[in-house]
């Protein structure tokens, strides 16, 4: 699969980044490579491979402590050093927009 520039500026675009000729020219190689090795990845035959929750190394289980309930920080305290708190949460830059 060939990539063009149109398609690393259209990937940098869904990340919101910004690129210079320079850098989509460094990217373009890189990104086809990665796409390359996935493609490479898909072609293996997995059929009995059974799925995993997680990859865990050995055979051993990974060991997991059980979920217990603790006590927390009070809003207050957590709050105390925020640079621009709400009523009982953080007031954050809005990120989701774009111009």
């Amino acid at each position: 699969m060939a990539l063009t520039e149109k398609d690393v500026r259209y990937v940098a675009d869904l990340a919101h980044l910004d690129l210079t000729e320079a850098e989509v020219e460094r990217f373009l190689p890189q990104l086809d490579s990665i796409l390359n090795y996935v493609q490479k990845l898909n072609e293996l035959d997995t059929r009995e491979i059974e799925p995993m929750a997680q990859v865990s190394a050995g055979e051993a289980p990974p060991s997991l402590r059980e979920d217990e309930s603790r006590s927390s920080f009070a809003p207050d305290v957590a709050l105390a050093n925020a640079p621009g708190p709400g009523p009982g949460f953080f007031k954050v830059p809005r990120v989701i927009e774009r111009e």
